[in-house]
């Protein structure tokens, strides 16, 4: 593959650390990416937002952390199990990655609920789209419904060898049902199904609690000094 050109971002506040500066490494806007691009810069750790695509680069801190599973090797903990039968009658709905009315709205229920003091939480439709979706990968909007009823929808980016879990939000109202985990264990059965290797996670930062969930599921792998390292337990 070609050289890849990149842009340093300026220091800004970090988003996941009180009083921490952070920086990013950009792929510049410029430069043409495809899935098979992606793909290879995900397995060095770069990770997107929108058609943005970026790896933490901070001087003083290495905190972010790209996580991976090799989906043949997962094997579930006793509360995902649990998740699996709440979610039993739980229907999955694959759609085009387009702007629909009820999935915003939905968006930003949830933002209030669960994060309303960050900026999402009064996203314009162009904002959300922008967020989620890309012109150049190859992303589905998976819809979950419980009763009949819109319950919750996961964005996936999808390549030859691998799933990426984007992101997940659902109907406040479910939170019973642990959607968030159901979204990331229906993707790791598909995936199987579908004869993928890898589910890419996005980022695990151990002092962060809204982002250690990830080692939930297990074995998982951390790239850590350039080296996809296999973890059971933390």
């Amino acid at each position: 593959m070609k050289s890849i050109p990149l842009l340093l971002s300026q220091e800004h506040p970090c988003s996941y650390l009180d009083n921490h500066q952070a920086q990013s490494l950009f792929v510049h806007p410029a430069y043409p990416l495809t899935p098979s691009s992606y793909a290879h810069l995900m397995i060095q750790g770069f990770r997107r937002s929108g058609d943005q695509v970026y790896s933490p680069h901070c001087q003083h801190c290495s905190a972010c952390l790209p996580i991976r599973l090799a989906v043949n090797k997962f094997k579930h903990n006793r509360n995902q199990k649990r998740c699996l039968d709440k979610n039993i009658n739980t229907q999955a709905t694959i759609k085009r990655p387009v702007f629909e009315q009820t999935h915003y709205d939905m968006y930003l229920r949830y933002q209030t609920a669960r994060h309303n003091d960050g900026e999402m939480a009064n996203a314009s439709p162009e904002d959300y789209l922008s967020f989620l979706g890309s012109s150049w990968c190859n992303t589905v909007f998976v819809e979950f419904s419980i009763n009949n009823e819109l319950a919750g929808v996961a964005i996936i980016d999808q390549f030859d060898q691998a799933w990426s879990a984007v992101y997940t939000f659902f109907e406040p109202k479910f939170s019973n049902y642990s959607l968030g985990v159901y979204a990331v264990l229906w993707q790791i059965e598909q995936a199987k199904q579908q004869q993928k290797e890898l589910l890419y996670l996005g980022f695990w930062i151990q002092e962060c609690q809204k982002m250690t969930y990830k080692s939930n599921y297990q074995p998982f792998q951390l790239l850590i000094d350039t080296e996809w390292v296999e973890i059971s337990t933390l």
